[in-house]
C-alpha cells in the first residue's frame, strides 16, 4: 500500500529547481594538492578549539580518555601514575613539542628561580646567534625572535616586572608570544643541525630523501612541522638543557608487557668521561604524533 504522504513527497521534489551540481562537488576535479590543504584547514579548525597550552591536569583525565580504548595504553597510565602527578595539553599543530618545551623551561626558571641557569642559556643563546651567523643567516630574519625569548626569560626570572603563574599561561596562551618563541626554537634547532651536519645527516636520511639543508628548509624551520628524535636532539644540544620524553604507545616486551619506556636526550657536554649526565628537568609525553608536559610526584 502506498504512503498517503507520497504525492506530496513527488511534489516537493519534482518542483524543486534543477540545479547541476558545481563543478567543485565533483572529486575528479579535485588535486591532490586541493584535498591536502582542505585536510589542513580542517585539523587547524580543530586544533584551534584548544589552547596553545592547556591547565594542568590530574593523571587520571588521561586514563579516562582511553577508558573504552587500547587497554595497553590504560595499564601504561596506570604506571605512569606511579611516577607522574599532572599532565598539561599542548595544541596539536605541529607545535607541540616546541611549545610544551617552551612552557616547561619557562615554568622550571618562574618556580626554581634559578640564576646559574639564567646565566648558562643565555650565554648558549648567544652561541646560537653567531651559529646562524656564520651559517649566513641574516640578523634582522632572526633577530625578533631571539629578543623576544630573552624578554620571558628575564620577566619569568624576576629581573624586569615579575610575573606569577596565571601570568605565564596567559603569555604562553598569547598567539603573538608563543609563536615567535616557537620560531626561536626553530630557527637555534635548524642551526644546530646544519652546524654539525655530518653528525645528523644519517638520521637525515633515515627520516627522508632530503639533504640536511632541504631538511632543514622543509621540515624544522616552518611553523605547524612536527617534532622527532632529530629536533629533540639539536635543541637539547643548542640550549644545553636535558630533555625526558616518556613513549605511551601500544608497544609490549617480549613477555607482554606493557612497560612505559622513555628516553633521555642529554646535551653534548665535550669531556663525558669527567662530567656526570646532566638530570632532565622537562619531561614530555609523547602520543604517536603529539607531546604534551608531564609533572613528575
Amino acid at each position: 500500500m502506498k504512503n498517503q504522504d507520497e504525492p506530496a513527497e513527488e511534489f516537493e521534489l519534482s518542483s524543486k529547481p534543477n540545479i547541476q551540481p558545481a563543478e567543485t562537488d565533483n572529486w575528479e576535479n579535485f588535486k591532490d594538492g586541493d584535498i591536502m590543504q582542505q585536510k589542513y584547514a580542517i585539523q587547524a579548525e580543530e586544533a584551534a578549539k584548544i589552547p596553545f597550552v592547556g591547565d594542568q591536569e590530574p593523571l587520571s583525565s588521561l586514563e579516562a580518555e582511553y577508558k573504552f580504548g587500547n587497554p595497553v595504553f590504560v595499564t601504561k597510565i596506570k604506571a605512569l601514575a606511579e611516577q607522574y602527578d599532572f599532565i598539561r595539553r599542548t595544541r596539536g599543530d605541529g607545535n607541540c613539542f616546541f611549545r610544551g618545551f617552551m612552557f616547561a623551561y619557562l615554568e622550571h626558571i618562574l618556580i626554581t628561580q634559578d640564576h646559574a641557569e639564567f646565566d648558562r642559556v643565555k650565554f648558549n643563546v648567544e652561541q646560537c646567534r653567531k651559529t646562524l651567523l656564520n651559517l649566513g643567516y641574516a640578523e634582522f630574519t632572526f633577530e625578533d625572535f631571539f629578543s623576544l625569548f630573552l624578554e620571558q626569560l628575564e620577566i619569568v626570572l624576576g629581573t624586569g616586572d615579575s610575573m606569577s603563574h596565571e601570568g605565564l599561561v596567559k603569555r604562553c596562551r598569547d598567539q603573538s608570544v608563543s609563536d615567535y618563541v616557537v620560531m626561536f626554537f626553530r630557527f637555534i634547532t635548524s642551526g644546530e643541525i646544519r652546524k654539525r651536519s655530518e653528525f645528523y645527516e644519517p638520521f637525515v636520511q633515515g627520516l627522508t630523501n632530503s639533504s640536511v639543508d632541504q631538511f632543514c628548509k622543509s621540515s624544522v624551520e616552518p611553523m605547524g612541522e612536527e617534532s622527532d628524535h632529530v629536533h629533540i636532539t639539536a635543541l637539547s644540544d643548542a640550549l644545553g638543557v636535558p630533555i625526558r620524553v616518556v613513549y605511551l604507545d601500544r608497544s609490549c616486551d617480549g613477555k607482554g608487557s606493557a612497560a612505559v619506556n622513555h628516553h633521555d636526550f642529554t646535551p653534548d657536554q665535550g669531556n663525558t668521561a669527567t662530567s656526570e649526565p646532566l638530570k632532565p628537568f622537562i619531561n614530555l609525553l609523547y602520543r604517536p604524533g603529539h607531546y604534551d608536559i608531564l609533572y613528575p610526584k
